[in-house]
């Protein structure tokens, strides 16, 4: 618990897993390492998802991006089972300095990006704390109903199954730190690259891959399963899945894609992209004879998206090719986003 950032899997299975109160039979998918929603079977062959995080106040960042994390990345985890979410509770632990006009637009800001992809607030609980300092104001959760046969969930992958990223590696973690400290990117990267970079902040949401990915399982299972990228990255999230699913995998980490501009950001702040808080870039696991079927569609509505390895038995282990070399896929139990932004921070970089 020392650590910044999520909890890894051995804290999880010790402390959380074993102790997660009353078993109803009615919970189809609860508590797990590498899944991003609860399932709850409900009557007449529906079931309900909920995903709880944290809620974003980042005041360097300002409060419509902060209201666009809290909303959107929440949105993300609940666009894996490939449906859109429908209601959101909220619980707000705020800083004692926030004023009135500045919690005012914040919330109305919520209140807007809910609006615009049909989510209603249906209540919680808003308050102040002493103390409290973080880019956290606390958390929320978004909850979805729909038929219980298609809702997909992350531990899902099956062997041979191909692995689809879209978009690029560390879009948001990349964004976040050009918006947070303008004048560093503009001076050390010039004002295009800084421009570039604060861009993809609105990149963020996999909404509209959940809609792609619905439609195409409309008449079989062309998807199995997916995840949405936070913490560790495109290959933190593809070793989670595989982990949630019982398997192994295979990534070639060549084929992630990289532009120059997040590259050019990463190299600033010391940051390796394939392992950096990613949202906007979902991992979909894709029965292989259909790649091309999910990856034409993903395109023909404007997402890049590339096949990056394979799904394994478990035996083969979790490994990455890299220049040619197989080796075994590392997984750090710290995103490197987190002291990198501190980090500058305290330099008191702008």
């Amino acid at each position: 618990m020392e650590k910044v950032g999520k909890i890894n899997e051995e804290y999880f299975k010790r402390v959380i897993l074993p102790n997660s109160g009353f078993s109803r039979k009615e919970v189809l998918v609860g508590p797990n390492f590498g899944v991003d929603v609860a399932l709850i079977e409900l009557p007449n062959n529906m079931a309900m998802a909920l995903t709880s995080d944290p809620l974003s106040l980042i005041p360097t960042l300002g409060l419509q991006e902060s209201a666009w994390l809290s909303v959107h990345l929440m949105a993300n985890d609940i666009a894996t089972t490939s449906f859109s979410p429908m209601y959101l509770q909220t619980v707000l632990n705020l800083p004692t300095n926030i004023s009135d006009a500045q919690f005012r637009e914040y919330w109305q800001h919520i209140d807007s990006f809910c609006k615009q992809i049909g989510v209603a607030i249906t209540g919680g609980h808003t308050g102040s704390i002493e103390g409290q300092n973080s880019t956290i104001s606390g958390g929320g959760t978004m909850i979805t109903v729909a038929p219980k046969k298609r809702i997909l969930t992350s531990n899902n992958a099956q062997v041979g199954d191909s692995i689809i990223m879209t978009k690029q590696c560390a879009m948001s973690s990349v964004a976040i730190l050009a918006m947070s400290f303008p004048e560093t990117i503009r001076q050390k990267l010039g004002a295009g690259t800084a421009q570039k970079a604060a861009e993809l902040f609105y990149e963020t949401s996999v909404l509209k891959e959940a809609s792609l990915v619905n439609q195409l399982n409309t008449q079989e299972n062309v998807v199995n399963a997916m995840h949405d990228v936070t913490e560790g990255g495109v290959l933190g999230a593809a070793f989670e899945m595989a982990v949630a699913s019982g398997l192994g995998l295979e990534i070639e980490v060549d084929k992630l894609n990289v532009s120059p501009t997040v590259s050019a950001v990463c190299e600033v702040f010391s940051l390796d992209p394939h392992y950096c808080i990613g949202a906007g870039s979902m991992i979909i696991s894709v029965k292989n004879q259909y790649e091309d079927l999910v990856i034409n569609t993903l395109r023909e509505n404007a997402i890049e998206a590339h096949v990056i390895g394979s799904f394994t038995e478990a035996s083969a282990g979790h490994r990455i090719i890299e220049n040619g070399e197989i080796k075994p896929m590392p997984y750090y139990e710290t995103d490197p986003y987190w002291s990198a932004f501190f980090e500058a921070f305290k330099r008191g970089w702008k």
